[in-house]
């Protein structure tokens, strides 16, 4: 599956949509492919400011849980409510399901994170 131009990956296997200053953020194909079957997905709460690189929730598969990191700081906005009832969402459809949204602090961070072609590239090393 090709990663999506219109946005920017982590070395954590997370991605970020930024649209002005709101950023959904989700996982990529890649990690849903290393995590197997997801059954449960752990968000932060509407309000909760996370900084960049910071823990904001988890990921269970029946392999294993795994941290989810902020691709960039700011503040939580939305959670994605159907993963609570639907985790597998994620292993269906790894960029089109966001995790959360944030309001981001800085807009221009995203210059920091990977774009598709380094991310890919990444995932083959």
């Amino acid at each position: 599956m090709p990663y999506p131009a219109d946005r920017k990956y982590t070395k954590d296997h997370e991605w970020i949509r930024l649209s002005s200053n709101v950023a959904e953020v989700g996982i990529t194909d890649y990690a849903q492919e290393q995590l197997g079957d997801v059954v449960f997905v752990e968000l932060p709460e509407i309000g909760r400011k996370i900084k960049a690189a910071e823990s904001f929730g988890s990921i269970e598969s029946v392999k294993a849980v795994s941290e989810l990191f902020a691709p960039m700081s700011g503040e939580v906005i939305e959670v994605n409510p159907a993963l609570k009832d639907n985790p597998e969402t994620v292993n269906a459809k790894p960029h089109d399901t966001w995790m959360v949204k944030l309001r981001v602090d800085d807009p221009a961070a995203t210059g920091a994170l990977l774009d598709s072609v380094q991310y890919e590239a990444l995932t083959r090393a």
